[in-house]
């Protein structure tokens, strides 16, 4: 487990390389709002919106996450965990008024990105709809 980043990953790099590539400034790994325990990839508190690049194992992507033959009990527990601690997350930021942009780690930076421009456009009012 020690192995394992919370932060600095590659597709997290890559995403935040992307963003800053396109003129995006933004905070990473902090808490969008400060009661709540989660902290986001990359937070733009202007805008407030909120990136979490999810890694497909621990996050539970429906496309690539397959439960280990060892201990596979207490790792589908874990993992179910996990996505419900996600939803309550989106939640309460959605509560507060948050834009939540979740993206999996096999998505292309690019994808993420555009995703988020296009977020950032609609709190605006620049974007059509």
């Amino acid at each position: 487990m020690q192995g394992n980043r919370r932060r600095d990953t590659r597709p997290e790099l890559a995403v935040r390389r992307e963003a800053h590539r396109r003129g995006l400034r933004y905070r990473v790994d902090v808490q969008p709002v400060a009661w709540l325990r989660h902290r986001a990839d990359l937070v733009f508190p202007r805008d407030k919106i909120a990136v979490f690049v999810d890694g497909c194992f621990w996050h539970g992507c429906p496309e690539h996450c397959k439960s280990p033959s060892t201990n596979s009990g207490y790792w589908s527990v874990k993992v179910a965990r996990n996505v419900l601690r996600d939803r309550d997350t989106d939640a309460r930021l959605t509560d507060e008024g948050w834009r939540v942009i979740r993206s999996w780690e096999h998505e292309p930076a690019r994808q993420v990105v555009d995703r988020l421009i296009a977020a950032r456009e609609r709190g605006m009012g620049t974007s059509p709809q």
